[in-house]
């Protein structure tokens, strides 16, 4: 068989992932690529991300994205009036608001039932879930140990494809000065409502408490789901903060193949 057994170089690995990446076509596990090397996550890592790095700096038409622990090769967004006018343009999918409010809520509390969801925005929220999971950006994570075992929903890698973030840690988060202010808000307006209440609002604080508590969690939802929609209108591919450093780590790790190479063929 052509390649068997065949002894593969430093210069050789990003060919190999690169030729791994377009033929797989879907996203790629991180341990699929060191396999496919021969070699170490920790290595695999580090050659992909210099092959990335090479495909943003040489502007090619190809981009390869993170997404988790795994790596996929995609179009670049910038040429996609290019693309289309030779291929059949992919239908868009429209979110509206309520939809985007659904998604934040999955985004930011998965794994998550239809009905946690419906209490959280008040109302019934099936629609809309059935909808992102028609679009792709919502599945079916498992099931609840509880009565009925209600299906759990997560968001997919078509979410992080579509919000341009490689692991749900990248996800915007609220400011804790935001969060501290809103719940001094809630705070002052349950004192508020006790004092305007009286003795019926102390007969029943439970569910004053619930009620106050449900608006602080749909005011951090909203603000959540701001978060979400500037995610999505900004193309948040991944940067390298430390481009001198893997430059140097790569270069000193050819020049560590190189030498053993070298040390084989003196050996012979």
């Amino acid at each position: 068989m052509p390649g068997e057994n065949a002894q593969y170089h430093a210069e050789d690995w990003e060919a190999i992932i690169e030729a791994v990446l377009f033929t797989m076509g879907n996203s790629v596990e991180l341990r699929q690529l060191a396999i496919a090397i021969d070699q170490s996550e920790d290595i695999a890592k580090r050659v992909v991300l210099h092959l990335q790095k090479r495909y943003e700096e040489e502007k090619r038409g190809m981009r390869i994205l993170e997404l988790e622990n795994a790596y996929q090769m995609c179009t670049c967004q910038d040429y996609y009036e290019n693309l289309i006018r030779v291929a059949v343009a992919p239908k868009k999918h429209v979110l509206t608001d309520v939809i985007l409010e659904t998604l934040s809520i999955i985004a930011y509390r998965q794994p998550v039932t239809k009905m946690e969801i419906g209490k959280i925005r008040g109302v019934n929220s099936d629609h809309a879930v059935n909808r992102l999971v028609e679009y792709g950006l919502v599945y079916e994570a498992g099931r609840l140990d509880a009565p009925g075992r209600p299906a759990l929903f997560a968001t997919t890698e078509e979410f992080l494809r579509r919000f341009g973030v490689s692991s749900m840690i990248d996800l915007p988060t609220m400011n804790p000065e935001q969060e501290e202010e809103i719940i001094q808000e809630v705070e002052e307006e349950l004192q508020m409502k006790l004092g305007e209440q009286g003795e019926e609002a102390a007969q029943t604080p439970a569910q004053e408490v619930e009620a106050v508590l449900t608006e602080l969690m749909e005011e951090r939802d909203d603000l959540q789901t701001e978060d979400l929609e500037q995610c999505q209108n900004s193309d948040r591919q991944d940067s390298d903060n430390q481009d001198l450093e893997d430059q140097q780590e790569w270069e000193d790790l050819e020049e560590q193949q190189k030498e053993e190479s070298e040390d084989a063929e003196n050996q012979n």
